[in-house]
């Protein structure tokens, strides 16, 4: 399926979990904030929240620094 992740159409494969996306992109999802379809996802939801084709994705790292 394709997605939208961060502006650039990207194909996952399909029945792929917020959770698994990150997994497969190798992001520690402790660090990062999700956005479904201009929606944030909660932390707790990552591995239950369905990703479907079309949707638009946005991952965000935090920055520490001082």
């Amino acid at each position: 399926m394709r997605l939208k992740l961060n502006g650039t159409i990207t194909e996952i494969q399909d029945n792929l979990t917020v959770e698994g996306l990150l997994g497969n992109l190798r992001i520690e999802p402790g660090r990062v904030a999700v956005e479904v379809n201009l929606n944030i996802v909660k932390k707790c939801d990552f591995g239950s929240r369905e990703l479907k084709d079309g949707d638009e994705v946005e991952i965000v790292n935090f920055v520490g620094g001082g």
